[in-house]
């Protein structure tokens, strides 16, 4: 059964009554006519609605348990994928997910954050939310690829990095910053596509390339809204002022690629990815194999001059 976020109740009620009339013309009722002109009525709809996002409900889009994950792309754009788990000092972080494959006939290095999709395997991933071990990874996986010429796919979704007491035991700001920074100085083409939530050091430790690509509803902040309200607004119990917190904070992808924070936008289906999510897939596929092809004439000093130029950008407009 599909999930509904609250501003999809309009289309909600008039897929229900879709079903409704199919389910009757299955039982000999010809009212294919009427199915088909709500299906069009339907589809409107979500255009219309999804045209007109405000930034918190761009959040709840980005959240959506349907949204496709690192799993979903890796199984359909990588081909032989082989995962490598362990940081090789503590153990295994499956907070983030990630290996060796070949995209559409290029060798690469691939790997991002899983939420996961049900109870289980979100314990299993801890809701994406990586330890350090997950980041001692990353930094691993990275310095493979660099030693074989290989190029880095990531994939950033993540409310942020675990902040756990044994996760600050084991030094989780070095681990963010140690990927950070072997994302920065990597000598091989390295692309980060926010497919989901990209929140703060968590997101950026996998985020630090040539190119960053957002998918069209996808949010990227230094905070979450609710964490930025609980500060701003400290009687915030309920959570109210979340939804103010999201329209100031210049989180969506039209707002981030204003400020030179990303430096794509990638379409969704309408409705979201999460309604079509192999066009989803298909469509970010064949901007990363554009992406790829751009940065494959750069040379290992140019590919890091250019992401050192990059963020070096980052806050600089209109002050030169």
């Amino acid at each position: 059964m599909r999930h509904y976020l609250e501003f999809e109740r309009p289309i909600a009620d008039l897929e229900a009554k879709i079903d409704e009339l199919s389910a009757l013309s299955q039982g000999g009722t010809n009212l294919d006519d009427e199915v088909k002109a709500l299906r069009d009525r339907a589809q409107r709809l979500r255009k219309d609605v999804y045209s007109k996002l405000d930034p918190w409900q761009k959040t709840m889009v980005a959240r959506h348990p349907e949204r496709p994950h690192f799993v979903d792309y890796v199984n359909a754009l990588i081909e032989d994928f082989v995962e490598l788990r362990g940081d090789r000092k503590f153990g295994d972080d499956q907070a983030i997910v990630g290996g060796l494959g070949r995209f559409r006939g290029q060798a690469v290095v691939v790997m991002g954050h899983e939420k996961g999709h049900d109870t289980n395997t979100r314990l299993k991933h801890n809701f994406g939310m990586a330890r350090p071990e997950g980041y001692r990874k990353a930094v691993r996986l990275m310095e493979m690829a660099e030693q074989f010429g290989l190029p880095v796919l990531t994939f950033v979704d993540t409310a942020g990095a675990y902040p756990g007491i044994g996760a600050e035991e084991r030094g989780q700001a070095e681990a963010i910053a140690r990927s950070t920074e072997k994302g920065l100085i990597l000598r091989t083409p390295m692309v980060a596509t926010v497919t989901g939530e990209g929140g703060s050091g968590g997101a950026i430790a996998l985020a630090a390339a040539n190119r960053v690509l957002i998918l069209e509803h996808s949010i990227y902040s230094v905070i979450s809204p609710e964490g930025a309200a609980s500060i701003l607004w400290r009687d915030d119990k309920s959570g109210t002022r979340a939804k103010d917190a999201a329209d100031q904070m210049k989180i969506t992808s039209a707002d981030l690629l204003k400020m030179g924070i990303v430096d794509r936008i990638v379409p969704e289906p309408s409705g979201g990815a999460h309604a079509d999510k192999e066009a989803m897939i298909n469509m970010l596929g064949n901007v990363l194999e554009e992406e790829l092809k751009a940065l494959s004439f750069m040379t290992p000093d140019q590919l890091v001059a250019q992401r050192a130029e990059r963020f070096y950008a980052i806050g600089r407009k209109g002050l030169d």
